[in-house]
């Protein structure tokens, strides 16, 4: 890269002196490579206890990838032929890793329960406006999906902006070739669109994505989230109590999901144990969510040899909220109806 850069900027200033020596010819175009920086890191270890990983995925949207977007100068200025070192989108995509990961973003944890970003660059550009100088402009479009791939953070544009002033061209670009022969990359030109990426950067909402990668304390919380067996859920961090009595003890003690909404099917028995039967458990319904926890029932049956089988539905929206099924069966001899 140092010898790349030397090179374009060695052409770059011979041109300059073409360009100054001619006032009534316009100065050939010459090539200068703008180094990308990421020259600002936010405050460390913001976003450490969230519960959920996140990856990134950065795709290059823009309609033109020239890096020099408007030229209003002097008919004798050189004319500019920009480029970046790396590439846009590497750039971003390794910057914007090393922001986040200071943050306290867990990148890349488990694909299974990770949610997605998907950034896309629509414009990275500079331009030269006369008496304003060099103005960057980078506008990044966000969004996230859960590890269902469900968008749940609606497509947003972020824009960033940086500008420093310039009234002479020549003098700027001279300053450009000084400091890339000393190692430096500070300029005015390197600058605006380098600070205009952080300016981006920084205004994006990370709150509000961090909030997607904490489950929630409470199912009511996370209203439609569906439980997918992954343990990402509130509805599978809650704790349930059963407890199922009978008189006479003994009896056994099956239960099945019956379900009215399509997204939770409904279920063959399956057996708990003989009563009395107390256990705590956790949901591992699928499809089942909080709002439509109120079309799922739990049924759970009685039976004893001798006697008559019986059964009973609880409401599953009222189970959660209460934290328990619990109910006993006065089992009835099957002689005593005759």
């Amino acid at each position: 890269m140092k010898k790349t850069f030397i090179l374009s900027l060695l052409t770059l200033t011979a041109m300059l002196f073409a360009g100054c020596g001619t006032s009534q010819k316009a100065a050939q175009p010459v090539a200068y490579t703008i180094p990308l920086e990421l020259k600002k890191f936010p405050p460390s270890n913001q976003y450490i206890n969230l519960d959920y990983g996140i990856r990134l995925n950065v795709l290059d949207k823009r309609a033109s990838t020239a890096v020099l977007n408007r030229y209003d100068a002097a008919p004798n200025m050189p004319k500019l032929n920009l480029s970046t070192y790396p590439d846009v989108k590497s750039f971003v995509t390794e910057s914007a890793r090393q922001y986040m990961q200071t943050m306290g973003f867990v990148l890349d944890a488990d694909i299974n329960t990770d949610y997605m970003m998907e950034i896309d660059i629509t414009q990275f550009q500079v331009s030269l406006l006369s008496g304003m100088g060099w103005i960057g402009t980078v506008s990044l479009d966000i969004q996230i999906f859960d590890e269902n791939r469900a968008q749940v953070y609606p497509r947003t544009t972020v824009t960033g902006r940086s500008s420093s002033n310039s009234n002479n061209i020549l003098k700027d670009l001279s300053q450009s070739f000084n400091n890339a022969m000393s190692m430096k990359t500070d300029t005015k030109l390197n600058n605006a669109l380098n600070d205009a990426y952080v300016n981006a950067l920084e205004n994006i909402d990370w709150n509000r994505i961090a909030y997607f990668l904490k489950r929630a304390e409470t199912p009511a919380a996370e209203k439609n989230k569906q439980v997918s067996g992954s343990g990402d859920t509130a509805l599978e961090h809650t704790i349930i109590r059963w407890f199922v009595d009978s008189s006479p003890k003994g009896a056994d003690v099956e239960w099945r999901v019956v379900s009215s909404t399509p997204d939770v099917k409904n279920t063959n028995q399956s057996y708990l144990g003989t009563t009395p039967y107390e256990s705590t458990e956790s949901f591992d319904i699928r499809g089942l969510t909080f709002n439509n926890s109120g079309d799922v029932q739990i049924e759970i049956t009685c039976s004893k040899p001798g006697y008559l089988t019986q059964k009973r539905r609880f409401n599953l929206r009222q189970a959660i909220e209460q934290k328990e099924i619990s109910t006993k069966f006065n089992l009835v001899k099957e002689d005593a109806t005759e």
